[in-house]
This record gives C-alpha cells, sequence and structure tokens, in this order.
C-alpha cells in the first residue's frame, strides 16, 4: 500500500481527540497504515528501571494515529490538501498538491 504521507511532513490531524492540530511526521508504518506525530496523541507509559531507563517513571510517549485521520499541508500554499501524482521523466514520479499545484517533493 503507498502512503502519500512521509517522515518530515507537516500534518493535520482532521478527526479524533486531537482534532485541528498539526505537527511534523515523526514515523511511518505502511504495514499498518499508522504514523505517529511530534507531541499529539500522547500517553502515559509506566517503565521498569531499566538499563535504558535508570529512573524509572512514567513517560509521556506518542501514539499511532491512522493515515486515513490525517491530511498532509502543503507546505507552499500552508493548506492541507489531498495529493496527486505527476511524472517529471518516464520513471521520476513527484507528489503535488492539488489545490496550488506546486510540486512537494
Amino acid at each position: 500500500m503507498g502512503l502519500r504521507i512521509k517522515k518530515g511532513d507537516t500534518a493535520l490531524v482532521i478527526t479524533g481527540k486531537e482534532k485541528g492540530k498539526k505537527g511534523r511526521v515523526i514515523k511511518v508504518d505502511p504495514s499498518k497504515g499508522r504514523l505517529i506525530i511530534e507531541g499529539l496523541n500522547i500517553y502515559k507509559k509506566h517503565m521498569k528501571p531499566s538499563r535504558k531507563y535508570t529512573q524509572g517513571g512514567i513517560l509521556d510517549k506518542e501514539g499511532l494515529i491512522h493515515i486515513s485521520n490525517v491530511m498532509l499541508v502543503c507546505p507552499k500554499c500552508n493548506k492541507p490538501t489531498r495529493i496527486g501524482n505527476q511524472f517529471l521523466t518516464e520513471d521520476k514520479k513527484v507528489r503535488v498538491c492539488k489545490k496550488c499545484k506546486e510540486v512537494i517533493d
């Protein structure tokens, strides 16, 4: 399944408890169709002390959000938009903003 949102893009959440918030995409999981957005969908994780976390305690972590609940924000027009594909050459395909027709990649 080809995903149109990539790591490093700015995304807007369109449904759920984080609706209307923007953030940078940290990680994309194409097999599950989910992604992690920086600072959104925070949950508490209880950690025992270990070598990695010597203190232990309660950590705040970003949770996964389904890709259908997110829209890409165009870096040129700064609006949430759908994404189209366009061929520059025979083998070079790029993402295009449907609103302003600008190349995203």
